[in-house]
């Protein structure tokens, strides 16, 4: 496969903590604690070069030990860094998070401030190279103006993932303060396609983003599978039966395997099914992202 993906967003260095028991607040937890790499753009970027696809990541790193495991790492895996950047003086993005024992999120910390520099500017001096994508994939950690700039100026259709209920409303203000808005794909859960709209179904939240100018809408609704939206119609495509491990990355593999779905040319809302394989792969890894991701989805 040489369709050029080019994916935006964060890398961070990742702590998971795996409790054992069941959790007991204010208290210490008897568990495994692993180190990781992660990232929601990473994570997609990954996911995808293990699918065989040709990925060009675009992310920012501290000029410290993280930040260069984590960019040797992205170069090791295949991933072209030729658009990325390294900032001085500044922390690599650092992702805390705890799982219960059944491999289910309690909390999560996102210390990802050095995304910032993902600047319009930033992206205006890329804006050639990103042209020349198949797809170019962004995630909500990148500032509102940046998420606008790239929406208004890039060629390629872009898909989009929310990343959370707090940074998934960036994508929606630079919607709403567009001109001409337009979005060809939108992926998120469904706290966050309901926090961002204030609707009260998934449906209505939907209709708001197709409202807004996005063609697709990917709604994620965890044990109940996909919500699917377009201009013309609605699917509600069933979870595939899984017995999780880990519940991190899930999400960002769902994306990664509808992008790779639609590089290969399969129609919407088709695509949701490659999505749903891949977040199922991801779910039976104790990993962010699943090593054996391309023997599950190919």
């Amino acid at each position: 496969m040489n369709n050029l993906i080019s994916v935006i967003g964060g890398a961070n260095f990742d702590i998971s903590a795996a409790l054992t028991t069941n959790f007991i607040a204010n208290d210490s937890n008897p568990g495994h604690v692993s180190l990781g790499h992660g990232g929601v753009g990473r994570n997609i970027a990954h996911n995808l070069c293990l699918m065989g696809c040709q990925v060009r990541f675009l992310s920012v790193f501290g000029n410290d030990i993280f930040g260069g495991m984590l960019y040797d790492q992205c170069k090791h895996i295949g991933m072209d860094m030729s658009l990325s950047d390294h900032m001085q003086d500044e922390r690599t993005g650092m992702y805390l998070c705890i799982n219960n024992h059944a491999g289910e999120m309690i909390a999560a910390v996102a210390d990802t401030d050095i995304i910032r520099f993902i600047t319009p500017a930033f992206l205006e001096r890329r804006t050639g190279e990103l042209n020349q994508s198949d797809a170019v994939i962004a995630d909500t950690n990148l500032p509102e103006d940046s998420i606008r700039f790239l929406l208004e100026n890039s060629t390629a259709p872009v898909f989009i993932d929310g990343v959370s209920s707090t940074k998934a409303h960036r994508v929606v203000n630079a919607l709403r303060n567009m001109k001409l808005p337009h979005l060809h794909t939108l992926k998120l859960n469904q706290k966050e396609a309901l926090a961002v709209t204030e609707c009260a179904t998934t449906g209505e939240a939907a209709q708001q983003f197709i409202d807004l100018g996005v063609e697709h809408v990917y709604i994620t609704l965890g044990s109940e599978g996909v919500y699917c939206r377009s201009q013309e119609a609605e699917w509600l495509l069933p979870a595939l039966p899984v017995e999780v491990v880990n519940t991190t990355g899930a999400g960002d593999a769902f994306l990664a395997g509808v992008v790779f779905a639609y590089i290969k040319g399969i129609p919407f809302p088709q695509t949701a099914q490659y999505g749903l394989m891949a977040a199922r792969a991801t779910l039976l890894s104790e990993r962010a992202v699943n090593p054996d991701i391309a023997n599950i989805l190919l």
